[in-house]
């Protein structure tokens, strides 16, 4: 039996379903039980696999505001804005960008109040220079994983 790409035809199938049991992994790929709680336990130590957690439709728990938040940022205060971004907890991805703006923030909330009362508290930072608050009208796609690539000839 050979291994060629299982690691990506593991990851691929969780994706797919990411309450498998091992069993139903070992059967769809063709693998003892041993050898998926084996590479499994690979990845997961390696980092490719960072934990198992369920993807919440916050529309559907009362989240309906996206916001996306750009914000100039003093140079040597980078690392700071980030760590609070981060320690806030409707903050759903915080990232350190190119461009005019130095850091992108996506915030959920369960209305325009909550939304605005937290930019107001971030902006009375004075190491924030510029911000740029968008309001999302409509989530076309979010928070999509897609497949690894398997190399069939390998």
């Amino acid at each position: 039996m050979t291994y060629e790409n299982l690691d990506a035809k593991l990851v691929n199938a969780l994706l797919g379903d990411g309450r498998a049991s091992l069993r139903s992994l070992a059967e769809e790929l063709d693998v003892s039980v041993t050898t998926v709680s084996n590479h499994l336990s690979d990845l997961e130590d390696e980092g490719v696999i960072e934990g198992y957690t369920p993807r919440v439709d916050y529309d559907a728990v009362g989240y309906d505001v996206t916001a996306v938040i750009q914000l100039q940022v003093e140079g040597n205060a980078l690392p700071g804005i980030t760590d609070t971004l981060r320690e806030h907890r409707q903050m759903i991805s915080v990232y350190e960008v190119t461009g005019d703006y130095d850091v992108i923030a996506i915030g959920k909330f369960k209305d325009t109040d909550g939304m605005n009362d937290q930019i107001k508290e971030l902006l009375t930072d004075p190491d924030i220079k510029a911000s740029n608050t968008s309001v999302v009208l409509n989530a076309v796609s979010e928070n999509e994983q897609f497949e690894l690539d398997i190399d069939e000839d390998a």
